[in-house]
Protein backbone atom coordinates (compact mmCIF):
# COMPACT_ATOMS: atom_id res chain seq x y z
CA UNK A 1 0.00 0.00 0.00
CA UNK A 2 1.13 3.45 -0.75
CA UNK A 3 1.63 5.55 2.48
CA UNK A 4 -0.78 8.34 2.53
CA UNK A 5 0.13 11.88 1.39
CA UNK A 6 1.08 14.28 4.04
CA UNK A 7 -1.53 16.44 2.67
CA UNK A 8 -4.11 14.15 2.75
CA UNK A 9 -3.38 12.98 6.17
CA UNK A 10 -3.14 16.33 7.45
CA UNK A 11 -6.91 16.69 5.62
CA UNK A 12 -8.14 14.15 7.44
CA UNK A 13 -6.84 14.62 11.03
CA UNK A 14 -7.78 18.30 11.27
CA UNK A 15 -11.49 17.41 10.32
CA UNK A 16 -11.52 14.01 12.11
CA UNK A 17 -10.12 15.67 15.42
CA UNK A 18 -13.11 18.76 15.40
CA UNK A 19 -15.74 15.88 14.56
CA UNK A 20 -15.04 13.84 17.11
CA UNK A 21 -15.55 16.61 19.87
CA UNK A 22 -19.44 16.38 19.74
CA UNK A 23 -22.29 14.49 21.59
CA UNK A 24 -22.66 12.17 18.22
CA UNK A 25 -19.10 11.01 19.03
CA UNK A 26 -19.88 7.12 18.03
CA UNK A 27 -21.16 7.82 14.37
CA UNK A 28 -18.21 10.27 14.19
CA UNK A 29 -15.81 7.42 15.86
CA UNK A 30 -17.12 4.94 13.11
CA UNK A 31 -16.90 7.53 9.88
CA UNK A 32 -13.31 8.71 10.67
CA UNK A 33 -11.45 4.97 12.50
CA UNK A 34 -10.78 2.30 11.30
CA UNK A 35 -13.10 -1.11 12.75
CA UNK A 36 -9.51 -2.41 14.95
CA UNK A 37 -7.87 1.81 15.08
CA UNK A 38 -5.78 1.01 18.36
CA UNK A 39 -5.88 3.64 20.71
CA UNK A 40 -3.04 4.29 23.51
CA UNK A 41 -3.84 6.61 25.58
CA UNK A 42 -2.99 7.80 29.58
CA UNK A 43 -3.45 6.18 32.61
CA UNK A 44 -6.30 5.43 33.57
CA UNK A 45 -7.83 4.72 30.18
CA UNK A 46 -5.01 3.32 28.76
CA UNK A 47 -5.64 0.99 25.83
CA UNK A 48 -8.54 1.06 23.28
CA UNK A 49 -9.66 -0.74 20.09
CA UNK A 50 -12.33 0.21 17.85
CA UNK A 51 -14.79 3.09 17.16
CA UNK A 52 -17.29 2.08 20.24
CA UNK A 53 -13.97 1.65 22.74
CA UNK A 54 -12.87 4.99 21.49
CA UNK A 55 -16.61 6.66 22.09
CA UNK A 56 -17.26 4.95 25.10
CA UNK A 57 -13.92 5.31 27.51
CA UNK A 58 -12.56 8.24 25.82
CA UNK A 59 -14.86 10.94 24.03
CA UNK A 60 -18.08 9.97 26.11
CA UNK A 61 -16.11 10.71 29.77
CA UNK A 62 -14.66 13.87 28.44
CA UNK A 63 -18.08 15.15 26.75
CA UNK A 64 -19.54 14.51 29.91
CA UNK A 65 -16.70 16.32 31.77
CA UNK A 66 -16.70 19.47 29.93
CA UNK A 67 -20.15 19.46 27.67
CA UNK A 68 -18.86 22.68 25.65
CA UNK A 69 -15.68 21.85 25.38
CA UNK A 70 -13.20 22.80 22.10
CA UNK A 71 -9.62 22.19 20.65
CA UNK A 72 -7.23 24.85 21.25
CA UNK A 73 -4.45 23.56 19.11
CA UNK A 74 -0.90 25.32 19.19
CA UNK A 75 1.13 22.62 17.21
CA UNK A 76 -0.31 20.88 14.16
CA UNK A 77 1.99 18.57 11.94
CA UNK A 78 2.76 15.76 9.92
CA UNK A 79 5.47 13.44 8.59
CA UNK A 80 6.53 9.82 7.29
CA UNK A 81 7.88 7.50 9.89
CA UNK A 82 9.85 4.36 8.74
CA UNK A 83 8.86 2.32 11.76
CA UNK A 84 12.35 1.33 12.98
CA UNK A 85 13.14 0.04 16.66
CA UNK A 86 8.93 -0.37 17.90
CA UNK A 87 7.06 -0.09 14.75
CA UNK A 88 4.60 2.20 13.08
CA UNK A 89 5.60 3.18 9.86
CA UNK A 90 3.49 5.07 7.79
CA UNK A 91 2.14 9.11 7.77
CA UNK A 92 1.59 10.54 11.14
CA UNK A 93 0.41 13.94 12.01
CA UNK A 94 0.65 15.09 15.30
CA UNK A 95 -0.91 18.07 17.61
CA UNK A 96 -0.19 19.72 21.26
CA UNK A 97 -2.73 21.92 23.27
CA UNK A 98 -5.45 22.29 25.37
CA UNK A 99 -9.02 20.89 25.64
CA UNK A 100 -10.81 24.13 27.18
CA UNK A 101 -14.54 23.48 28.97
CA UNK A 102 -16.35 24.33 31.62
CA UNK A 103 -15.41 21.73 33.68
CA UNK A 104 -19.04 20.36 35.38
CA UNK A 105 -18.78 16.82 35.90
CA UNK A 106 -15.78 14.60 37.25
CA UNK A 107 -13.09 13.21 34.91
CA UNK A 108 -11.61 10.14 35.92
CA UNK A 109 -11.49 10.81 39.39
CA UNK A 110 -11.20 14.81 39.34
CA UNK A 111 -13.84 16.75 40.99
CA UNK A 112 -15.65 19.30 38.41
CA UNK A 113 -15.26 23.15 39.12
CA UNK A 114 -18.61 24.21 37.69
CA UNK A 115 -15.66 26.91 36.10
CA UNK A 116 -14.01 27.03 32.58
CA UNK A 117 -10.46 24.65 32.85
CA UNK A 118 -8.01 23.80 30.35
CA UNK A 119 -6.70 20.38 29.66
CA UNK A 120 -3.37 19.71 28.20
CA UNK A 121 -3.21 17.60 25.00
CA UNK A 122 -0.64 15.86 23.47
CA UNK A 123 -1.87 13.41 20.22
CA UNK A 124 -0.01 11.70 17.35
CA UNK A 125 -2.32 9.69 14.87
CA UNK A 126 -1.11 7.48 12.21
CA UNK A 127 -3.92 7.85 8.72
CA UNK A 128 -4.31 5.33 6.14
CA UNK A 129 -6.94 5.63 3.76
CA UNK A 130 -8.64 8.44 4.87
CA UNK A 131 -9.09 6.99 8.45
CA UNK A 132 -7.47 6.77 11.99
CA UNK A 133 -5.54 3.84 12.02
CA UNK A 134 -3.47 4.73 15.27
CA UNK A 135 -3.45 6.93 18.32
CA UNK A 136 -1.10 7.89 20.83
CA UNK A 137 -2.17 10.26 23.32
CA UNK A 138 -1.08 12.05 26.88
CA UNK A 139 -3.20 14.13 28.85
CA UNK A 140 -2.07 16.55 31.68
CA UNK A 141 -4.45 14.85 34.70
CA UNK A 142 -1.53 16.39 37.05
CA UNK A 143 -2.24 19.97 35.77
CA UNK A 144 -6.29 19.72 35.92
CA UNK A 145 -6.35 18.46 38.89
CA UNK A 146 -4.23 21.36 40.49
CA UNK A 147 -7.19 23.64 38.90
CA UNK A 148 -9.77 21.47 40.83
CA UNK A 149 -7.73 22.40 43.86
CA UNK A 150 -6.51 18.97 44.32
CA UNK A 151 -2.62 18.29 44.54
CA UNK A 152 -1.91 15.28 43.28
CA UNK A 153 1.99 15.85 43.62
CA UNK A 154 3.88 18.40 45.19
CA UNK A 155 4.09 22.22 43.27
CA UNK A 156 5.99 21.87 40.06
CA UNK A 157 9.56 22.93 40.64
CA UNK A 158 9.51 25.21 37.73
CA UNK A 159 6.73 27.64 36.80
CA UNK A 160 3.03 26.48 36.86
CA UNK A 161 1.29 27.83 34.09
CA UNK A 162 -1.08 27.48 31.21
CA UNK A 163 1.43 26.53 28.41
CA UNK A 164 1.73 28.76 25.10
CA UNK A 165 2.35 27.89 22.01
CA UNK A 166 5.07 28.73 19.85
CA UNK A 167 7.01 32.12 20.18
CA UNK A 168 6.85 33.14 17.09
CA UNK A 169 3.06 32.47 16.73
CA UNK A 170 2.96 29.99 13.99
CA UNK A 171 2.70 26.45 15.08
CA UNK A 172 -0.06 25.02 12.83
CA UNK A 173 0.96 24.05 9.52
CA UNK A 174 -2.64 23.19 7.92
CA UNK A 175 -0.30 23.66 4.54
CA UNK A 176 2.47 21.51 4.07
CA UNK A 177 6.12 22.76 4.79
CA UNK A 178 7.99 20.39 2.57
CA UNK A 179 11.22 22.41 2.65
CA UNK A 180 14.28 21.49 4.39
CA UNK A 181 13.96 22.63 7.46
CA UNK A 182 11.71 19.86 8.62
CA UNK A 183 14.61 17.61 8.51
CA UNK A 184 17.26 19.68 9.71
CA UNK A 185 15.00 20.49 12.74
CA UNK A 186 15.05 16.22 13.23
CA UNK A 187 18.56 16.05 12.56
CA UNK A 188 19.50 18.64 15.38
CA UNK A 189 16.70 17.15 17.94
CA UNK A 190 18.88 13.71 16.89
CA UNK A 191 22.14 15.47 17.51
CA UNK A 192 20.74 16.43 21.06
CA UNK A 193 19.83 13.08 22.25
CA UNK A 194 22.81 11.88 21.54
CA UNK A 195 24.29 13.89 23.33
CA UNK A 196 22.22 13.65 26.18
CA UNK A 197 23.47 9.87 26.15
CA UNK A 198 27.38 11.06 26.41
CA UNK A 199 26.17 11.62 29.99
CA UNK A 200 29.43 10.85 32.25
CA UNK A 201 26.97 10.45 35.38
CA UNK A 202 29.18 13.38 36.92
CA UNK A 203 28.66 16.62 35.40
CA UNK A 204 25.88 17.73 33.02
CA UNK A 205 28.44 19.57 30.74
CA UNK A 206 29.52 16.39 29.80
CA UNK A 207 26.54 16.38 27.83
CA UNK A 208 27.42 19.31 25.49
CA UNK A 209 23.76 20.99 25.45
CA UNK A 210 24.92 24.52 24.73
CA UNK A 211 26.04 23.23 21.14
CA UNK A 212 21.81 22.41 20.36
CA UNK A 213 19.86 24.77 22.56
CA UNK A 214 20.02 28.99 22.52
CA UNK A 215 20.60 30.61 25.64
CA UNK A 216 16.95 31.79 25.78
CA UNK A 217 15.19 28.67 25.02
CA UNK A 218 12.26 27.30 26.65
CA UNK A 219 11.10 24.23 28.43
CA UNK A 220 7.30 23.42 28.89
CA UNK A 221 7.12 19.89 31.12
CA UNK A 222 3.99 18.57 32.72
CA UNK A 223 2.25 19.41 36.07
CA UNK A 224 4.75 18.22 38.52
CA UNK A 225 7.75 19.65 36.94
CA UNK A 226 6.73 22.92 35.56
CA UNK A 227 7.85 25.66 32.77
CA UNK A 228 11.84 26.64 32.64
CA UNK A 229 13.68 28.90 30.50
CA UNK A 230 17.56 28.79 29.73
CA UNK A 231 19.68 25.35 29.90
CA UNK A 232 20.19 25.83 33.40
CA UNK A 233 16.56 26.00 34.33
CA UNK A 234 16.59 22.98 32.39
CA UNK A 235 18.93 21.22 34.39
CA UNK A 236 17.70 22.31 37.55
CA UNK A 237 13.86 21.94 37.52
CA UNK A 238 14.15 18.71 34.84
CA UNK A 239 17.67 16.82 34.43
CA UNK A 240 19.72 17.23 37.76
CA UNK A 241 15.95 15.61 39.72
CA UNK A 242 15.42 13.35 36.80
CA UNK A 243 19.27 11.46 36.67
CA UNK A 244 19.12 11.65 40.19
CA UNK A 245 15.73 9.65 40.23
CA UNK A 246 16.35 7.12 37.15
CA UNK A 247 20.39 7.26 36.94
CA UNK A 248 20.27 3.87 34.80
CA UNK A 249 17.74 5.45 31.97
CA UNK A 250 17.97 4.54 28.44
CA UNK A 251 15.34 5.68 25.72
CA UNK A 252 14.90 4.84 22.19
CA UNK A 253 11.90 2.92 21.63
CA UNK A 254 9.81 5.71 19.41
CA UNK A 255 6.24 4.72 18.37
CA UNK A 256 7.01 7.68 16.13
CA UNK A 257 9.48 10.51 15.02
CA UNK A 258 9.68 13.27 12.03
CA UNK A 259 9.99 16.72 11.39
CA UNK A 260 8.08 19.66 9.05
CA UNK A 261 9.36 23.03 9.20
CA UNK A 262 10.96 24.57 11.89
CA UNK A 263 9.45 21.86 13.93
CA UNK A 264 9.79 18.08 14.90
CA UNK A 265 8.36 15.73 17.47
CA UNK A 266 8.58 12.01 18.94
CA UNK A 267 6.85 9.90 20.65
CA UNK A 268 7.85 6.22 22.26
CA UNK A 269 5.87 3.77 24.14
CA UNK A 270 7.74 3.39 26.45
CA UNK A 271 10.60 6.36 25.31
CA UNK A 272 12.32 5.57 28.77
CA UNK A 273 13.34 2.32 30.75
CA UNK A 274 15.22 2.83 34.02
CA UNK A 275 15.30 1.95 38.04
CA UNK A 276 13.49 4.44 40.04
CA UNK A 277 16.63 4.35 42.29
CA UNK A 278 16.39 7.60 44.02
CA UNK A 279 13.82 10.89 44.97
CA UNK A 280 11.41 11.88 42.24
CA UNK A 281 8.60 14.70 42.67
CA UNK A 282 7.97 13.83 46.65
CA UNK A 283 8.41 10.23 45.85
CA UNK A 284 11.27 8.15 48.11
CA UNK A 285 13.21 5.16 45.64
CA UNK A 286 11.28 2.10 45.15
CA UNK A 287 13.84 0.35 43.48
CA UNK A 288 11.54 -0.75 41.06
CA UNK A 289 11.91 -0.94 36.96
CA UNK A 290 10.15 2.07 35.22
CA UNK A 291 8.89 2.51 31.93
CA UNK A 292 8.01 5.98 30.63
CA UNK A 293 5.74 7.31 27.78
CA UNK A 294 6.45 10.67 26.52
CA UNK A 295 5.91 13.10 24.09
CA UNK A 296 8.07 15.83 22.83
CA UNK A 297 7.38 18.42 20.37
CA UNK A 298 10.72 20.85 18.90
CA UNK A 299 10.85 24.36 17.42
CA UNK A 300 14.10 25.38 15.89
CA UNK A 301 15.16 29.38 15.45
CA UNK A 302 18.63 30.01 13.47
CA UNK A 303 20.13 26.30 13.89
CA UNK A 304 19.74 26.00 17.49
CA UNK A 305 16.52 24.44 19.65
CA UNK A 306 14.18 27.29 21.17
CA UNK A 307 11.42 25.68 22.55
CA UNK A 308 10.44 22.22 23.76
CA UNK A 309 6.80 20.99 24.99
CA UNK A 310 6.82 17.89 26.69
CA UNK A 311 4.80 15.53 28.45
CA UNK A 312 5.11 12.32 30.53
CA UNK A 313 2.35 9.94 31.51
CA UNK A 314 3.11 10.43 35.24
CA UNK A 315 -0.53 8.52 36.62
CA UNK A 316 1.14 5.73 34.53
CA UNK A 317 4.84 6.23 36.06
CA UNK A 318 3.85 6.32 39.74
CA UNK A 319 1.63 3.59 39.62
CA UNK A 320 4.70 1.71 38.78
CA UNK A 321 6.90 3.28 41.82
CA UNK A 322 3.82 1.92 43.83
CA UNK A 323 2.38 5.19 44.05
CA UNK A 324 -1.77 5.51 42.64
CA UNK A 325 -2.26 9.10 41.91
CA UNK A 326 -5.65 8.75 40.37
CA UNK A 327 -7.53 7.07 43.32
CA UNK A 328 -11.35 6.66 43.42
CA UNK A 329 -12.98 10.49 43.94
CA UNK A 330 -13.55 9.56 47.74
CA UNK A 331 -9.45 9.47 48.73
CA UNK A 332 -8.43 11.99 46.44
CA UNK A 333 -6.28 13.92 48.58
CA UNK A 334 -2.21 14.56 47.83
CA UNK A 335 -1.02 11.01 48.62
CA UNK A 336 2.11 10.60 51.39
CA UNK A 337 5.35 10.47 49.99
CA UNK A 338 7.45 11.05 52.69
CA UNK A 339 7.76 7.37 53.96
Amino acid sequence: MNPTSIPQAKTVAWSALHDLLNPASLPACQRWLTPDSLWVLSHPVNELRGPEAVAQEFLNPLLTAMPDVERRTDLFFAGHWDGRIDGGAGTWVTCTGHYLGKFKAPLWGIPPTGEPAWLRFGEFYRIEGGRITEARILLDLVDLARQAGVRLLPPSSGLELLVPGPRNAVGVLRESALDESGQACLRLVEAMIGGLGRYDQKDLRSMGMEQYWRTDMMWYGPCGIGTSRGIDGFQTHHQKPFLVAFPDRKGGHHRARFGEGNFAASTGWPSVRATHAGPYLGAPASNRPITMRVMDWWRQEDGLLAENWVLIDLPHLFLQMGVDLLPPLSVLPLPSMSK
